[in-house]
């Protein structure tokens, strides 16, 4: 217990002794009021006596009283505390990849942001972010299930998740519309890092994401694909038709944009997600005979499909891949025979940040790419939220402070990226800096200058 004691016969205060509970200290320097009335200390009457002690009193009460409030406001600035941001994707299945690499840049970057001193609270406070990286193994039911989860505890906010058709049910349970009372929906804000389908985040006022735009990005580059290869004239495509994202990116991009570049589509050819058998599609490909194959599917069953053309020899000029297989996973798992295929990113190793921030993911057993890059960026993003929004991180505050993040997600007009500057969207999306790479001796190497957003361009 800290007592402020008042100096013997005057208003001033001393601070600093440190007592024992039931310990007291008197105004007279720590006699107790019967030796001062025996004179001991200062003879008097015992009305200027009795006087005298209220006014000690007093004194007493109100140093007790700054005291204390001295030692919450000292213990205020000294204390730290946790701020719950927890992660969710595919650790598990097929394109378990996405998750183990997201995981790997989350804890990279927190361990990066916790030694540097941690995140500075609306009181003074400091935060150290703690998380946890759930595994929703691409399942719908178990990514509602987890951030339903989250929203009955401390998270203040959910980092995920890998998986298109995860996130799409997921944000549809999400309120709608902040401040609706007619919607009862999960008021808990998510921030996507990898989930790539065109046009979801709209879905909810409580949902974000900071992943590329693949209709620029796929328009963009049929284009130079057509303007630096005018002999190539015709196109098919195969697509995983069962997720998400494939579909997505062939039915409502690349099937206008290839067309409209000048491209003869000549037909489609599909399987799902987890095949492993690509004999009948490639019989397809090879009666088509087309001058460029676009293969719109994931790493796994991209790899199956290139070693099938290989076993039966069919080539074509030239391929063209989803940005979700512009990983390592496609590299070491077939890159000889994905030898030239060119897919749009929004990652690359060219700028310092992206350098840096590689070489602390790998020491986590991860690689950055177009998705974990997401992961890494968005920890800074909410690091800067948190303390530009006053968020307190108390037990107390937590649904104030998911308020606060999420007002402030919904304010942001750019955010810092690896690449550069990357422009917020109205309807919370992200429009990021991106290139176009192709696979040239088991590497990805740079085709194509930087294409950076508008206000990285102003």
């Amino acid at each position: 217990m800290l007592l402020i004691i008042p100096d013997r016969g005057s208003n001033f205060t001393s601070i600093g002794r440190t007592l024992n509970a039931g310990f007291f200290a008197y105004a007279d320097g720590g006699f107790p009021p019967s030796e001062t009335r025996r004179g001991r200390c200062n003879p008097g009457t015992r009305l200027e006596e009795e006087t005298s002690m209220r006014k000690s009193a007093l004194l007493i009460c109100s140093a007790l009283v700054a005291a204390a409030s001295l030692a919450r406001v000292g213990a205020a600035s000294a204390e730290e505390r946790t701020v719950y941001i927890d992660g969710f994707g595919a650790k598990s299945g097929v394109v378990r990849s996405l998750g183990i690499n997201s995981e790997a840049a989350m804890r990279a970057a927190v361990d990066l942001i916790n030694s540097q001193g941690g995140v500075k609270l609306a009181d003074g406070a400091t935060g150290k972010i703690k998380f946890e990286y759930y595994d929703d193994r691409c399942v719908a039911e178990e990514g509602i299930s987890i951030v339903r989860r989250m929203a009955a505890g401390p998270t203040l906010i959910g980092v995920g998740p890998s998986c298109s058709n995860v996130t799409e049910p997921l944000y549809g349970i999400l309120q709608k519309k902040v401040g609706d009372a007619t919607d009862s929906g999960l008021q808990f804000p998510v921030f996507t890092d990898v989930a790539i389908k065109i046009g979801l985040a709209k879905i909810s006022e409580w949902s974000f994401r900071n992943v590329p735009s693949e209709t620029e990005m796929y328009t963009t580059m049929y284009k130079w694909v057509k303007d630096t290869h005018p002999e190539l004239k015709t196109l098919y495509a195969g697509v995983e038709e069962n997720f998400s994202h494939s579909r997505a990116s062939w039915y409502a991009v690349q099937k206008d944009a290839a067309p409209a570049a000048g491209f003869d589509v000549k037909g489609v050819t599909k399987w799902l997600v987890d095949d492993t058998n690509f004999a009948q599609q490639v019989r397809e490909i090879k009666a088509a005979n087309p001058d460029v194959l676009a293969v719109v599917a994931h790493s796994f069953t991209t790899c199956g499909l290139l070693k099938e053309m290989d076993r039966q020899h069919v080539k074509v000029k030239m391929l063209i891949g989803l940005t979700s297989s512009a990983i390592q996973e496609t590299l070491t798992n077939c890159g000889k025979v994905a030898e030239g295929i060119t897919i749009p990113t929004s990652f690359a190793l060219l700028t310092p940040e992206a350098k840096a921030a590689n070489e602390r993911v790998a020491k986590y057993n991860g690689t950055l790419d177009i998705h974990s890059a997401g992961t890494y960026e968005a920890m800074f993003i909410l690091k800067k939220l948190i303390e530009d929004q006053g968020v307190l991180a108390k037990p107390d505050t937590v649904q104030a402070d998911r308020v606060k993040i999420r007002n402030g997600l919904a304010a942001l007009k750019t955010t810092d990226g690896l690449l550069g500057t990357v422009d917020r969207t109205s309807d919370r999306e992200a429009v990021k800096p991106y290139l176009y790479i192709a696979a040239k001796d088991s590497k990805w190497v740079v085709m194509h200058d930087m294409i950076k957003t508008k206000q990285a361009a102003n």
